[in-house]
């Protein structure tokens, strides 16, 4: 049964959305703008953010549009509390309300409609390949902040952002395709096409199907720095794909819905630049990388889905079966670190790199049969199951300088492969009662089991002689769980707590045979309890919103890097904690403007020291998280003649933070090392046309040398890059940039 739709006033929560556009102008300077009300499925029934009794907030499609917002880092500023360390396009770690410590497991989930993406375990470095997918044609982007163990399980303990697709149409043809030109201070020229289609083939059929093509110039040049190449924007990257979907509804009982996702994101060098290792300042005065041997990153998503209704009158059952690929192929630079070694240990002068493929194979299974409204209470109970396959594969291959051809005279460097298999089973149920008018308790428990495997292989002179470690095996078995009373203190306005428990899965330790005993043949999954209170409302005239949450979270057992008896291990190691405060505002005045901020503040802290390979202290702050971070948007729009124009400005305001833990950085120095704080600035201007639209943007109007993210200057107690510089990520330059919509 679908939720009916109606002209109000989006829900505060969604300030993130409130972008000034035709569908927002007033009839006159006097009255109010309307607009549809947002119904979200973030918990897996069709509702109204003001029912929800959590922080969420949704970024529609037109919304991304508007800012020319293709991918993770476009629309960072239109949610509250939401972070990205990034170094390359495609490899990027997404952090909530600051549950972050580094590693390779993720704590925040993606969602592709249906399909979860991306590895459970920590065997298929999950928490760095977040599926960053291309916005074109998307309905809106729901992002649930705080622990979602009990409807989503494992790795979502700091939140989940899921994309929903638009759904075919079998009411008429719509096509649109839009075209984007770019300009980006010292780098190269960028472009992207869209173009999407929705064809009805009969009543009860429908296909909708999109594609896309985008080229991001590089920026970033190599300039010679110890026999380095001298290269310009040597950072350029390819995205590609397009989806499809086909919908059957022969009646108002049953719909079927096929849907197929391809993309392809082709880096080369990351956006990383050269910087001083204490001020984090970018050196040489511009944007620099020393390259020895080309480095890439290629990034295949592909996902398959198959979602089925059926109303049963009492109830709607729902059957969800999906199949999802990612496929990483890299070779990273390693010649001004280890080249070197290579050479004084045997005579041959010499490149380096690694390369690395990364596979994950994901099967999933949801059956859920959930009340249809008019009860007394709402109710849902489901299964789920999961199957995935994983494989890391690393070799240092060692090349003649100025070519990518493998040196014969050496012995074989390193040759690694780690096989992995994660399967989860999973039950859960959903409550919410309606003890009146006003008063609802949300309740829900989630019980999980996964089981690991894992097997290795390694040789090779780097590889120190490991032996071949197979038959490694872990188990968990762990129980979530939700509480949410709410009170509405009338239509519009309501109060809520929650309580919450998520997970991240343990798994197996990667350890030959032959480790001595007591070295940890697996580590436990890491929990958090999340406590939540929170206020949703808009004013009675419908030109005022805003939600306000605060939070405290307990995080325990965290998993850390550690090294037992001579051997790098995954363990559970100290807790940390997140105290916070988030919230939207929204100000929809006359003649057609609006305003809207977002902001949060975050105190996100170890309780404990961690193991001395990690190097965080009791006290320190969790990395990439700033206490402070702000959003602000204006826009205003006009009617000239039948046409609609518009203006805007963002501003988003990141406060300092932490870097990565950083046990040599922190013993020298007595704290972590410090990103310093930025704010970037855009500005957007266009006309609407009857159906085309015409846009001009500029992002990063002032040219902020924003860091997204830090590593090590040494490896293997060498430097990694020339002049004792650290790579940091960094944010694009100003770009320039104007694009052109038309729909049919």
């Amino acid at each position: 049964m679908k939720l009916k739709r109606t002209t109000l006033l989006i829900s505060s929560a969604v300030g993130a959305l409130l972008t000034q556009s035709a569908a927002f102008a007033a009839d006159d300077g006097a009255k109010v703008s309307t607009v549809e009300e947002i119904v979200v499925t973030a918990q897996k029934r069709e509702q109204t953010l003001i029912d929800i009794p959590q922080a969420i907030s949704v970024v529609s499609g037109e919304a991304l549009e508007i800012h020319a917002a293709t991918n993770f880092s476009d629309y960072l500023k239109l949610v509250p509390g939401l972070q990205l360390v990034q170094s390359t396009p495609g490899q990027g770690r997404l952090v909530m309300r600051g549950v972050n410590t580094g590693g390779v497991a993720s704590t925040v989930a993606v969602y592709m409609d249906e399909t979860p993406f991306g590895s459970s375990s920590a065997l298929v470095n999950g928490a760095v390949l977040a599926g960053d997918f291309d916005t074109f044609d998307v309905a809106r982007i729901e992002v649930l902040r705080g622990p979602q163990g009990t409807l989503y399980g494992a790795s979502s303990m700091g939140g989940l952002l899921k994309f929903v697709t638009n759904t075919p149409d079998t009411k008429g043809f719509a096509a649109r395709a839009r075209a984007a030109v770019e300009d980006t201070k010292g780098g190269a020229t960028s472009y992207r096409t869209t173009a999407m289609v929705n064809i009805p083939l009969g009543e009860t059929v429908a296909l909708r199907a999109s594609g896309f093509y985008r080229k991001d110039g590089g920026f970033i040049d190599s300039i010679g720095a110890s026999g380095s190449d001298v290269e310009k924007d040597i950072n350029d990257a390819k995205v590609y794909g397009g989806r499809a979907s086909l919908l059957f509804k022969p009646n108002d009982k049953f719909d079927l819905r096929l849907t197929a996702v391809l993309q392809d994101i082709k880096a080369d060098a990351p956006t990383v630049v050269e910087s001083d290792p204490n001020t984090l300042k970018t050196k040489y005065g511009r944007p620099t990388l020393s390259q020895f041997v080309p480095a890439f990153s290629d990034v295949d998503y592909r996902v398959y889905n198959g979602v089925w209704n059926y109303d049963l009158g009492f109830a709607t059952f729902t059957s969800s079966s999906s199949f999802s690929k990612l496929n990483q192929t890299k070779r990273d630079d390693a010649s001004f670190n280890l080249s070197g070694l290579i050479q004084s240990v045997f005579g041959a002068r010499n490149e380096l790199y690694l390369g690395q493929n990364t596979n994950n194979r994901k099967y999933t299974q949801e059956v859920r049969l959930a009340s249809n409204p008019g009860a007394e209470f709402d109710w849902m109970v489901g299964g789920y199951f999961t199957d995935e396959k994983g494989l890391i594969h690393q070799e240092y291959i060692a090349v003649q300088p100025g070519t990518l051809t493998p040196l014969t005279t050496l012995p074989l460097l390193a040759n690694l492969d780690l096989n992995s298999r994660y399967k989860e089973y999973a039950g859960f149920a959903n409550a919410t009662v309606h003890l009146s008018d006003r008063i609802d308790v949300d309740v829900g428990g989630r019980y999980s089991h996964n089981k690991q495997t894992a097997s290795q292989a390694a040789k090779g002179v780097l590889a120190g002689g490991t032996p071949i470690a197979s038959n490694l095996t872990s188990s968990d078995n762990v129980f979530t769980y939700s509480l949410a009373p709410k009170f509405k203190l009338d239509d519009r306005r309501s109060i809520y707590a929650r309580v919450a428990k998520g997970y991240r899965p343990g798994g197996p330790n990667v350890i030959p045979p032959s480790a001595p005993a007591g070295t940890p043949a697996s580590f436990d999954p890491d929990t958090v309890t999340s406590y939540e209170a929170g206020f949703k409302g808009e004013s009675a005239d419908r030109r005022f919103s805003l939600d306000v949450a605060a939070f405290h979270i307990d995080w325990k057992g965290v998993q850390l890097l550690t090294v037992v008896n001579n051997f790098g291990i995954n363990a559970n190691g100290a807790d940390a904690k997140s105290d916070g405060v988030e919230f939207n505002a929204t100000a929809r005045l006359v003649g057609g403007l609006t305003l809207s901020a977002n902001g949060a503040y975050t105190d996100a802290k170890l309780s404990g020291d961690t193991s001395a390979l990690v190097g965080g202290k009791k006290g320190d702050q969790l990395p990439f998280t700033p206490k402070i971070s702000l959003g602000f948007n204006g826009d205003y729009s006009w009617s000239i003649g039948e046409n609609q124009a518009y203006v805007g400005a963002s501003l988003r305001v990141m406060g300092k933070q932490s870097g990565a833990f950083d046990a040599t950085y922190r013993t020298a120095n007595g704290k972590q090392r410090q990103v310093p704080s930025y704010e970037v600035v855009d500005f957007r201007a266009g006309m609407t046309f009857g159906k085309v639209d015409l846009e001009a943007y500029v992002k990063n109007a002032f040219d902020a040398d924003g860091k997204t993210s830090t590593a090590a200057v040494t490896a293997s107690g060498l430097p990694v890059y020339p002049g004792g510089a650290m790579g940091t990520g960094v944010i694009r330059p100003r770009t320039i940039g104007v694009s052109l919509t038309a729909g049919f």
